[in-house]
């Protein structure tokens, strides 16, 4: 099956209208792939910031994952060669709804891969989670009668369920595929979520404004510029197989956060506060990583990474 009518890939992107989906779409545009949006919601003034004119070409259809006439129509636009699945409810959400949450997280998923059989889209890569493991031995919140490195919440535990459902995909159809495990995804437009509070730290400081950073502790972090290419590239390049793997995720603290901002815009850290609950960190046991599969892999420093964020928000 061809892509787009031009022989360019025609890539799906479920959640495209999220703060990593739009980083996704700037990355294949720069390809030169044709992208496809299927989301319950459009957010083309968030494309516009970080896309630029383009955004107005691209392909939108609105939907949820459970109404397949609906995603039937949005695979069918191009006809679409690949897919990229990033639409998910996060942690709060699924805790307080667990039905919703499941209905979304896990039977969405399986939606969206049993479109994508029926399809025969080339590549597929989607997002999993460091949540499908338990925090860091010695954590508080590893205290209690529970078994080390299992998910800690409904999010975590659907996010594990479909990893389950991938692999049975490819033992089955031969469907390949490939999920990343990023842990906290930072940079420019990361704006919900207790964990944004490093990349709303890094815009408040590129704007002279103060800030409270809401939570403590050291949390691995993957910026958002290299966690779409780890999207695009597993999508366009997927190997036989289904694949789950971590990506680098380099740990810091959020003291560290505040002083490598501080390096960046002097000044800064008599701005930036800290106060919070302690966030713990995943253990993962880092068995299957990004490079496994793709040799080359070279992720962004975090230093490097905060520096194109303020930069982002100064112009």
């Amino acid at each position: 099956m061809s892509g787009s009518p031009t022989g360019s890939p025609r890539v799906l992107v479920t959640g495209g209208s999220g703060f990593i989906g739009a980083w996704v779409l700037r990355e294949l545009l720069a390809l030169g792939a044709s992208p496809v949006v299927f989301d319950a919601v459009e957010n083309r003034r968030r494309w516009q910031r970080i896309i630029g004119p383009a955004a107005e070409s691209i392909a939108f259809h609105r939907g949820q994952l459970t109404d397949r006439a609906a995603l039937d129509r949005a695979f069918a636009d191009g006809p679409v060669s690949h897919v990229i699945h990033l639409a998910a409810l996060l942690t709060p959400d699924c805790q307080s709804d667990p039905i919703r949450g499941c209905e979304v997280n896990m039977l969405g998923t399986t939606v969206l891969f049993e479109a994508a059989r029926i399809h025969k889209v080339r590549g597929l890569s989607w997002a999993s989670s460091l949540a499908v493991f338990g925090p860091e031995p010695g954590e508080a919140a590893n205290a209690g009668p529970r078994i080390p490195n299992r998910p800690p919440s409904f999010y975590g535990a659907f996010k594990k369920a479909c990893e389950l459902v991938a692999e049975q995909y490819w033992m089955h159809f031969q469907l390949p595929s490939v999920g990343l495990r990023p842990h906290v995804v930072y940079g420019p437009e990361r704006e919900q979520g207790i964990s944004a509070g490093p990349s709303l730290a890094a815009r408040a400081a590129a704007h002279g404004e103060s800030f409270t950073i809401s939570f403590r502790g050291a949390l691995g972090y993957d910026y958002v510029v290299d966690v779409a290419r780890a999207f695009v590239r597993s999508a366009l390049e997927t190997p036989p197989g289904a694949h789950v793997v971590d990506l680098p995720s380099e740990l810091a603290s959020v003291e560290q956060i505040v002083a490598a901002i501080e390096r960046i815009v002097p000044g800064s850290a008599g701005t930036l506060t800290v106060d919070g609950p302690c966030l713990p960190s995943n253990d993962s046991p880092r068995t299957a990583m990004i490079t496994d599969l793709f040799p080359d892999w070279r992720a962004t420093t975090l230093s490097e990474g905060l520096r194109q964020t303020v930069d982002f928000y100064r112009t």
